[in-house]
């Protein structure tokens, strides 16, 4: 009997150690999870973190957002590529940043990075670029903003593109309407990119001669009908940021966009790269350019094989000469119109323009080489 008890208060004993073994396992591991379910949306909040508009000429259309993060490919961890330039970080509500696209990780932890992400409030039919417009000054010194004009474009737009995912950068991409008809699928992949989306009329039309000799009806059509066929290809909506073809702006469509709240973009460093067909030229040109003005916006073109090829060591050099990336984003969307949406599908005969699929899911080989 004795010996009975005696294993049975061993039994009993080793059963409150294994519990209490477990209850320590079981707090451990909610504390963890708690770090986790807390920390995660830290993490998610941090990159679409809105903030402040630092005190500066530009505070009233541009507010700084934050820094961004990206993944160290060493350790796993969140770090912060750049210091928050706005004078204190405020959280977005969650409406807000719902709303906003998710921003690819950066697995390269020697790549340039977006140093300051700016929101653009458009109200109003803001001008930037100091080449004709002179009211917003909002980059610091050795900052640049990218952009690329006249895309999307078949092979030069997709490496135009791995540049800057190589470096971890984002721009912003002005598109022409009927080249988002052609290359719907590689738009696609600008906007799943992160880059921020504009439009740059229907035809690439100079509006300044249009308006001289077609009206200004005719000149909104341009802007209308790109902007439309832009946003029905992306596949959803875009920014209310505009660029003028040939930088010539009318005065009655400045003043129609002001109507919109659509903001419009001149440059500050224009690449030429339209007339340079040597990217060693190219780079030489930007460079040489952006040394004497300190920062700037950079007009560049996804629709030139030379800026596809020069753009990785164009990068190499702006990160080797210590310049920095700001990523522009609007505050709101552009809502394009009913009657240009109809006149785009109409036009194209592509009633289903808005829900274009993959090549490959319809279009594929049954027979010969390739055959699936």
């Amino acid at each position: 009997m004795m010996n009975h008890l005696a294993t049975v208060d061993k039994a009993f004993i080793t059963t409150s150690i294994a519990g209490v073994g477990l209850a320590i396992a079981i707090t451990g591991c909610g504390f963890l999870l708690g770090r986790w379910v807390y920390a995660t949306p830290n993490l998610a909040l941090e990159q679409s973190a809105s903030g402040e508009a630092v005190a500066r000429p530009a505070s009233a259309a541009v507010g700084t957002l934050a820094a961004v993060p990206a993944t160290d490919e060493t350790t796993g961890t969140i770090r912060l590529i750049a210091p928050v330039a706005a004078s204190a970080i405020a959280q977005m509500p969650p409406s807000e940043a719902l709303r906003k696209p998710v921003t690819p990780v950066c697995l390269n932890p020697n790549a340039m990075g977006i140093a300051r992400v700016v929101e653009i409030d458009t109200t109003g039919g803001p001008g930037f670029g100091f080449q004709h417009f002179k009211s917003y000054d909002f980059l610091n010194d050795r900052e640049v903003v990218l952009t690329f004009d006249d895309g999307p474009w078949l092979g030069h737009t997709p490496a135009v593109l791995k540049a800057l995912a190589d470096q971890c950068v984002r721009a912003t991409f002005f598109s022409i309407g009927k080249h988002a008809t052609y290359y719907p699928e590689i738009l696609k992949r600008v906007v799943a990119a992160g880059h921020t989306i504009g439009s740059h009329t229907w035809s690439h039309a100079d509006l300044q001669a249009i308006v001289r000799n077609e009206g200004l009806d005719a000149a909104k059509e341009q802007f209308e009908k790109g902007a439309s066929a832009v946003r029905m290809t992306a596949g959803m909506p875009i920014a209310p940021f505009f660029r003028f073809p040939d930088l010539r702006h009318p005065p009655e469509m400045l003043t129609y966009l002001g109507g919109r709240n659509i903001a419009s973009f001149s440059t500050d460093i224009d690449s030429w790269d339209f007339k340079i067909k040597k990217p060693d030229e190219l780079i030489k040109s930007v460079m040489g350019k952006l040394t004497k003005s300190g920062k700037g916006i950079i007009l560049m073109h996804d629709f030139q094989k030379v800026t596809s090829i020069a753009l990785p060591r164009l990068l190499g050099q702006l990160q080797k000469n210590g310049f920095k990336i700001v990523h522009m984003v609007p505050k709101g969307t552009l809502t394009t119109l009913p009657q240009f949406d109809e006149a785009v599908l109409k036009d194209n005969k592509l009633p289903t323009l808005a829900g274009n699929k993959p090549a490959e899911s319809v279009v594929r080989t049954i027979s010969g080489e390739g055959a699936q």
